[in-house]
């Protein structure tokens, strides 16, 4: 079994920044693609950023040039660096990730969701 556990979200100030975190546990091994979505209420889930093992990553327009994705793959984890958010960047959060078990088998969780709200 392989398990994400998400932490960091909260309320944050206009222009402020957060850290998004999500953790693998259980049999993960390696992770391969890993992927932050988001939703707000009244608006389809929408991908923020992915980024695979290689080191390549893909943002989405609106985030370009204030968020980053990153992983450290000793810890397991994947990041969701936000920067300059703004109001519309309120919503749950999502992380998803592909990779590796123990015993060479591929896994793909969920993530439970975190609330992000921006506002002053």
């Amino acid at each position: 079994q392989v398990q994400l556990v998400e932490s960091g979200g909260g309320l944050v100030q206009p222009g402020g920044s957060l850290r998004l975190s999500c953790a693998a546990s259980g049999s993960a091994s390696s992770i391969n693609v890993m992927t932050w979505y988001r939703q707000a209420p009244g608006h389809q889930r929408e991908s923020v950023a992915v980024l695979v093992n290689g080191g390549m990553s893909n943002l989405a327009d609106s985030v370009k040039g204030r968020f980053t994705i990153s992983r450290d793959n000793a810890k397991k984890s994947v990041y969701l660096d936000m920067g300059s958010l703004k109001p519309e960047d309120t919503a749950v959060y999502y992380c998803h990730i592909q990779g590796m078990t123990t015993w060479g088998t591929p896994f793909n969780s969920w993530g439970q969701g975190i609330q992000v709200t921006v506002s002053s």
